[in-house]
């Protein structure tokens, strides 16, 4: 018998397959069906994609191969997988395409789905797909939705053949149909040969009755008599009907003027393809969409089952152009039942477009679950345990989904957060990828410190420009030959007269690092320390001792420019100092202390790919964190408590300050607590998220059981593992993104700091007058116990009431820490070993006791850091402000003030601003024996919780 698929090419319909699959390539099965069946072409989409690479094994073997030459993003991978497919698909169809001298025989490729409503981006990636795929048998997929109709016509002008995607309604078409002839048009007149260039108009078929169908089906539960037979007489016949008039407006086009001469040049027609072909409706026969639609000078492109269905039991008949009048009687009739085809084919196309961009996002999440399988310890692990939080974090990732976060991240589009110039703050994706730093220079940097034989490097700074170079000092060390590295980020007297006693002025390297230039702290430390190495190799030489890293035209440069700094290096405008980590305030440390900069970056890479534009949230490790933080936040789990692995344990800094200052404002927000003890599951309430950042290889058994005991009580647990201490830096970026969609879920700007200089301006103004006066001004403590005085605003100790003692006062306190609130130490004291294991004492009875989340942070340091969320974050902190006067006074070369000033004026304007936040807030000045106060304080705490 006579093979129906072979009858339908020789009646003038060309079959083409619906489906494509590196098996059908490799096992013959292509050139089986070309050969037995007359198959004439093919046609593949994301969701066909999705389900040859996605699912089995089939490409894993090619992929493996593929990431041994090196690793690449999520899309180019996808892209090679099916290039190399659709280049194999087309050689293999190439003779038809000769036979038919380049009539047929086509396969086709589509653009990115994310590109439907895009023009521009459509033409580019098309042209780059032809380009590449470079085979005369390609088509390029283009859906015809408004914003594709110019794309086409611009193509079909270059000479590149076009399958238009996606028409569902007449009118659109027609629009297409038009794009076509306009685009032969244009190419003509520019003396191309439009005998070169095909195109296909693919009409939906079967999802046009599904649609209908299902209104016809609802309807009918209620209809009755005459309206209940008319649905019936319309059902399932609806779209094979849109059909039939479709190809009768096509006949009218051809046999026009326009058309004629265009096919006199040697243009091709632009054939329409029925696509969607497969029955979805049991009822139906399972050839209904092929078997109705046969004409010459079209294309059915059939999914596998369809095409199998027909060989064995198909007819071949000149169907499409029979009962024209009956295919307008069941449209005339469908409008007067107001069934609204073309409200159904309008929606039809944006389902489509949905549809394909879920299809692509399941693509590539299986080509990122592929490739982190590969990469293996390569990659820093995630394993999300969101219990409580599953649902909303599952819905936030389908939002950021639908709406496209990932791209619009990676394109810096500033509508993801309110405010609407975030723009101006994403320079740290371009750091994430090494743009921003030159790194022959570095290397350069490196080697000539090395020369210089120097013994310590200090850096001083404060937030973003010392956080991260503290991270990396702590973490790593320093290479043989390289100086030893001590981070200040400190105006306590005590922490400046240390670090100016471990250093020989002559034999250090001072990195003066400030993004705006003009920050108080670096500025007086700046002065103290120029001072101190000029009286120790003379006047005009201190310079030489010097580097700057600052934003370009500030303060700090100017002055360094003068002063004869050694180098200044150039921070870049578009990123906030907390996310600055990985540009040149990270980057010259680390080629100080001889890390090896390049090496940094090379690491770095497979995260900032794991977290690009082509990986879909789901499978995006820092779009998944995100969303688990967002989703805590908006769900009363505003704690993000850190676990981190004692070797790289300063990461938890680090983390403070990205967290509290970038999501901490506007009431709302994240409070992240570091370094507080770990305990059992009972003194933790349900307002936390638990992020345990592990160490491969580094036993540490107590946090281990501690993380499992929280998992099992039923907390919510991120856990990330680290290969080896190098992997650090993959953290970096995981966290930034994190943070940075996190801030969208919430819905605030994470790159603003709104509350931070609100105690900038309060310490100006005092050590404004203090440079005038000489003196501070006058504050009289509510109680005093010892050398002990305690400080309140009037609403404070309104709220307080009378208290006698010490223990009294500290009982009223800490009893308005309740469910759902931290208590905070804001410590300006000498930040040792000693103090801090008294102030973590404290911090560890109040949350045994309270069963409430702690943090415990020395000032002026946390300024700069995690202030930005005690002022303007959720109002749920209980604040004990611990300030002395142990160390000796340390003056400022050219100030009235002193660095012991100058602590005491920030602490007193961050305690102002507390309290006209409204925050429940108490100061306990300590006097001279600081360490003698806070052993006095810590045994009041303990009987005040009694």
């Amino acid at each position: 018998m006579t093979n129906p698929l072979k009858s339908l090419g020789e009646s003038g319909q060309a079959p083409w397959l619906d489906y494509l699959h590196r098996n059908i390539l490799e096992n013959g099965e292509l050139e089986r069906r070309i050969r037995e069946d007359g198959l004439r072409g093919l046609t593949s989409n994301p969701a066909i994609f999705e389900k040859a690479i996605g699912e089995g094994d089939a490409y894993d073997d090619v992929l493996g191969k593929l990431m041994a030459k090196g690793d690449a993003g999520v899309v180019d991978l996808y892209e090679h997988l099916a290039i190399a497919d659709i280049q194999r698909a087309a050689d293999i169809l190439r003779p038809v395409w000769d036979e038919k001298k380049g009539a047929d025989g086509f396969v086709s490729l589509e653009v990115s789905p994310y590109l439907a409503m895009d023009t521009e981006g459509t033409l580019a990636e098309a042209r780059r797909l032809w380009r590449t795929v470079d085979r005369p048998n390609l088509m390029i997929k283009v859906p015809g939705t408004k914003p594709g109709v110019p794309a086409i016509r611009q193509l079909i002008s270059e000479g590149v053949n076009v399958n238009i995607t996606l028409l569902f309604g007449i009118d659109a078409y027609l629009s297409v149909a038009e794009a076509y002839i306009a685009g032969l048009e244009a190419m003509k007149a520019a003396g191309g040969d439009v005998s070169k260039v095909h195109s296909v108009a693919s009409f939906f078929v079967s999802r046009i009755d599904t649609a209908i169908d299902a209104k016809i089906d609802a309807r009918l539960k209620s209809a009755t008599g005459e309206d209940a037979s008319a649905l019936r007489s319309v059902r399932g016949k609806v779209a094979i009907a849109n059909a039939k008039m479709a190809y009768q407006r096509y006949l009218e086009m051809v046999g026009q003027p326009r058309w004629k001469a265009l096919a006199d040049a040697g243009a091709w027609p632009q054939r329409l393809l029925w696509a969607s072909t497969g029955t979805k409706d049991p009822s139906y026969p399972d050839v209904l969409y092929v078997d109705s639609l046969i004409g010459p000078d079209t294309v059915n492109t059939m999914p596998p089952a369809t095409m199998d269905a027909f060989r064995d039991h198909g007819r071949v008949e000149p169907t499409l152009a029979r009962d024209v009048e009956g295919a307008r009687r069941v449209l005339d009739e469908a409008r007067r039942l107001d069934l609204d085809l073309d409200g159904v084919t309008d929606h039809l196309v944006q389902d489509g477009v949905d549809k394909f961009a879920e299809a692509f996002d399941k693509l590539l999440g299986a080509v990122a679950g592929k490739r982190q399988k590969i990469l293996g310890r390569h990659l820093d692990a995630q394993w999300i345990r969101a219990a409580g939080l599953d649902s909303d974090m599952s819905a936030e990732l389908d939002r950021a989904a639908r709406e496209g976060w990932t791209r619009r991240l990676w394109r810096k589009d500033p509508s993801l957060w309110p405010g609407g110039d975030a723009d101006k703050w994403l320079g740290w994706l371009d750091a994430g990828q090494g743009r921003l730093v030159d790194l022959p220079v570095l290397e350069g940097l490196g080697a000539d410190v090395k020369k210089r034989g120097l013994s310590h490097a200090v850096l001083l700074g404060m937030g973003g420009s010392s956080l991260g170079p503290e991270v990396l000092a702590e973490t790593f060390g320093s290479a043989p030959g390289h100086p030893e590295l001590i981070v200040l980020d400190s105006t306590d007297p005590a922490q400046v007269r240390r670090v100016a006693g471990m250093v020989d002025p002559a034999r250090t390297l001072f990195i003066v690092s400030s993004k705006s230039g003009s920050t108080l702290e670096p500025d007086v430390l700046h002065s103290f320390f120029f001072d101190l190495v000029e009286k120790a190799v003379g006047q005009g030489k201190a310079g030489d001792h010097f580097i700057a890293v600052t934003d370009p035209g500030s303060k700090l440069e100017t002055t360094a420019r003068a002063q004869g700094f050694w180098r200044v290096f150039h921070g870049e405008p578009t990123i906030g100092g907390r996310y600055s980590v990985l540009s040149n305030f990270g980057m010259v440390p680390a080629a100080v202390i001889g890390l090896n900069v390049r090496r940094i970056f090379e690491t770095l890479g497979p995260m900032v790919r794991a977290c690009g534009p082509g990986a879909p949230p789901r499978s995006n490790p820092g779009f998944q964190l995100g969303a688990l933080l967002g989703a805590g936040a908006n769900n009363g789990r505003d704690k993000v408590s850190l676990i981190v692995s004692e070797p790289i344990g300063y990461l938890g800094a680090w983390l403070e300050q990205l967290i509290a200052e970038s999501t901490g404002k506007q009431g709302k927000g994240l409070i992240p607590i570091d370094l507080e003890p770990l305990g059992s599951p009972a003194v933790y309430g349900p307002d936390r998220v638990f992020a345990y950042v592990r160490l491969e290889g580094h036993d540490d058994p107590a946090r281990d059981t501690t993380v499992r005991a929280l998992e099992e009580a039923g907390q919510p647990v991120a856990r990330i593992t680290l290969a080896s201490k190098e992997m650090i830096f993959q953290e970096f970026f995981r966290w930034e993104v994190a943070i940075a969609v996190a801030g969208a879920v919430i819905g605030i700007d994470p790159f603003d700091q709104p509350d931070v200089e609100a105690s900038k301006v309060k310490t100006r103004a005092l050590t404004a007058a203090y440079e005038r006066t000489g003196e501070m001004p006058a504050d009289r403590p509510i109680l005093s116990e010892g050398p002990l005085s305690v400080y309140a605003d009037a609403a404070n100790s309104a709220d307080l009431g009378k208290a006698d003692n010490l223990e009294e006062l500290l009982r009223a306190h800490l009893s308005r820490a309740g469910e759902g609130d931290y208590f905070a130490l804001l410590a300006y004291v000498d930040r040792n070993p000693a103090h801090a294991e008294l102030l973590q004492d404290v911090r560890r009875q109040v949350r045994d006791h309270r069963k409430v989340a702690t943090v415990m942070e020395f000032g002026p340091r946390f300024l700069h850091s995690t202030g930005q969320a005690y002022k303007g974050g959720p109002n749920s902190g209980v604040f004990l402000q611990i300030t002395g006067n142990g160390a000796p006074e340390t003056p400022i070369p050219g100030r009235k003030m002193s660095f012991g000033i100058v602590e005491a004026a920030e602490a007193r304007g961050d305690f102002e601003v507390l309290g006209e936040r409204k925050r429940r807030v108490v100061r306990i000045d300590l006097g001279d024996d600081v360490e003698g106060g806070l052993h006095h304080l810590a045994k009041a705490v303990e009987r005040a919780l009694a």
